[in-house]
């Protein structure tokens, strides 16, 4: 039968261990909002300040308004003037600008006679989604001074308008994604590292034969050990969060008691899978770089945080389904930016109960190998 004596004894002496070692401490506390900050304002899919030169062989009237309207969108700054296009291919090569707006002479002339008008924009795709962005920025542009050249010319309304309005995220901030993705990630590093040094420090320190011979039961010694990396990992969430609100204003629109019971079950999974590495590699070192492959790479990698999923291979796609880091970042940005709960986010707060069941029933039955071999 468990003893709760017990595993508050194994809770404290644990705690104490990790008060001791100042590595430990700082992964703890320190390494979350470091990486919070760093991945916060280094990751981002915002594309603005397009440098572009400018070939305009026209310089009439109509072609300083299309100009004007390019550098007034806040996404392209003219930053040279090129006087023929025979200069683009080095400019483009030295990567002095990131696009060429190229007007030809006959600019003004075909708008006048109600013909087309060829616009050209020579776009660096060395960097496919700079460049990508900006075609996209660039048809918006120009779909929007045609429709004001028609309306100015004819007088007449545009038979049809689409009016485009972004719910739970209006100005395409890529933080708002980012944040909530990155409390995911860094937690699944955090807690995993954490643990996966815990049963491999008794194997080095020569402490788990005595572990072994008292009368601690092995579920005591695991969550005794659980216990203070899952405080930890409750209070690095809460921060995590509260200094995305503070620094990147992610909002928080949904319930946080349901966020808080996802978390503990992302927790208790990531935790236990540390422990299994524990106790699976008797070194420190091995534990820590098995720790980062089984976390980090998947993670960043498969769980949508970074990648498109549906975009993704078939088999990719089906080894994402079991990257827990998967679903909790649903979690976090339903609830964050969408404000839902658990009528909506059923499924994946029912895949952090598996995960955590998975992840203690694999410490559990490892650590007990351990001990009767």
């Amino acid at each position: 039968m468990l003893s709760w004596g017990r595993l508050w004894a194994v809770a404290r002496k644990e705690w104490l261990q990790l008060r001791r070692d100042p590595r430990s401490m700082a992964l703890a506390f320190a390494m979350p909002l470091a990486l919070l900050l760093f991945f916060g304002y280094a990751i981002s899919w915002d594309v603005k300040d397009i440098r572009l030169a400018l070939v305009n062989q026209d310089d009439g009237e109509q072609s300083r308004e299309l100009v004007q309207a390019f550098q007034g969108s806040g996404y392209f700054r003219v930053v040279e003037r090129l006087p023929s296009t025979a200069l683009v291919d080095r400019e483009l090569a030295e990567a002095h600008v990131t696009g060429v707006l190229v007007i030809p002479p006959t600019f003004a002339r075909d708008l006048a006679a109600g013909r087309g008008a060829a616009v050209q924009l020579l776009l660096d795709g060395g960097d496919a989604n700079t460049a990508t962005i900006a075609q996209s920025y660039a048809d918006a542009i120009v779909a929007r001074f045609s429709r004001d050249i028609v309306l100015r010319g004819r007088r007449m309304e545009m038979p049809a308008a689409a009016e485009v309005r972004i719910w739970y995220n209006p100005t395409l901030e890529s933080r708002n994604m980012v944040v909530p993705g990155l409390v995911a990630v860094i937690m699944s590093i955090i807690a995993a590292m954490l643990t996966s040094l815990t049963i491999a420090r008794e194997w080095e320190r020569g402490t788990m034969e005595q572990l072994a011979s008292t009368p601690v039961h092995r579920l005591e010694v695991i969550f005794g050990k659980l216990v203070p990396y899952l405080l930890i990992g409750l209070f690095d969430v809460a921060v995590t969060i509260g200094a995305g609100m503070l620094l990147f204003q992610v909002p928080f629109r949904g319930n946080p008691l349901f966020l808080g019971g996802a978390t503990l079950m992302f927790l208790i999974g990531a935790l236990g899978l540390g422990m299994f590495i524990s106790a699976t590699m008797k070194s420190q070192l091995l534990a820590t770089q098995l720790a980062m492959i089984g976390t980090f790479l998947p993670a960043m990698l498969l769980s949508g945080f970074i990648f498109d999923i549906a975009s993704m291979p078939l088999a990719l796609r089906v080894v994402s389904l079991l990257v827990p880091a998967r679903y909790y970042i649903v979690v976090t940005r339903g609830v964050l930016l969408k404000g839902v709960g658990p009528t909506v986010l059923w499924v994946q707060g029912l895949s952090m109960i598996i995960f955590a069941a998975i992840g203690l029933g694999l410490a559990a039955a490892t650590f007990h190998k351990r001990i009767q071999s």
